[in-house]
């Protein structure tokens, strides 16, 4: 009897692997045009964040100034979302393997990493929705640009190499749990300390000293600070180099085991 073995993972070069890649992430992006449910966290929860801790608390942090507040509080929750959103991919990722996707990936004539990178850029697509979602609420609500439109554009840029950097936080657990939902519970408990842990909604000044020392080197904090230096006027090199630095440890970090990660699960 003939027994039948999964062909060889073709060893591409960076750049065909890089194409290939591109190629998969289009495949992604017509995934999402015609499922847009796959939106709804991406559009729902920066409104439900931005409305809830305006209205709610903004006006006992701001003295009852719910507009100076809405001024700080959207560059922060433009990060907070933005790593939320690139939080998610490991739970895709994970079903994807989990209902042999990447089996069938296997068997073409295509680099081995090509769809591990399509996915990620495909994601892309979802950080730009919530920020465009989150910059037309916040602008209903009040919101109004400090400084100028090169400085939005760099902000939003900023951000989604943000998201790409940390990104691959979640594409390691994906591939180191067995199913979905424990993906989902592992980064639930991640993201909640470090997302609440930082001066998004309040001062890092108020907060308890231990908490206080984290919150100002958060990186959360960090992209929180520059963008409002950049959008509503003020320094913003200290937090942005700060930012720059916390992104650069997390590829040289999570990038590496997410590939290990990945190679050993597919």
């Amino acid at each position: 009897m003939t027994t039948m073995t999964a062909p060889a993972p073709l060893r591409l070069s960076p750049g065909r692997a890089l194409q290939d890649g591109i190629s998969l992430a289009w495949r992604g992006v017509l995934k999402i045009r015609k499922n847009p449910e796959q939106l709804i966290d991406v559009t729902l929860m920066p409104i439900t964040f931005l409305v809830m801790f305006v209205y709610i608390f903004g006006g006992a942090i701001a003295n009852g100034d719910i507009g100076a507040y809405l001024q700080r509080a959207v560059p922060g929750v433009m990060a907070m979302n933005i790593l939320q959103a690139s939080m998610t991919i490991g739970v895709s990722l994970n079903t994807d393997v989990s209902k042999g996707l990447f089996d069938r990936f296997r068997s073409m004539p295509i680099a081995r990493s090509a769809p591990l990178i399509g996915a990620v850029l495909a994601d892309l697509v979802r950080y730009v929705v919530c920020m465009a979602v989150l910059l037309v609420v916040a602008t209903i609500m009040g919101y109004r640009l400090q400084t100028d439109f090169a400085s939005l554009l760099f902000t939003i840029a900023l951000l989604l190499v943000f998201g790409l950097c940390t990104c691959w936080i979640s594409v390691f657990v994906g591939m180191l749990m067995k199913t979905p939902g424990a993906v989902q519970g592992v980064m639930f408990v991640f993201l909640m300390p470090l997302t609440f842990g930082s001066d998004v909604f309040a001062p890092a000044d108020t907060m308890p000293g231990w908490l206080r020392a984290w919150a100002e080197i958060s990186p959360v904090s960090l992209m929180a600070n520059a963008g409002r230096g950049l959008m509503n006027g003020g320094e913003f090199a200290g937090p942005l180099l700060g930012a720059f630095g916390w992104m650069a440890g997390l590829i040289a970090v999570f990038f590496p085991l997410a590939m290990w990660a990945y190679r050993r699960r597919v």
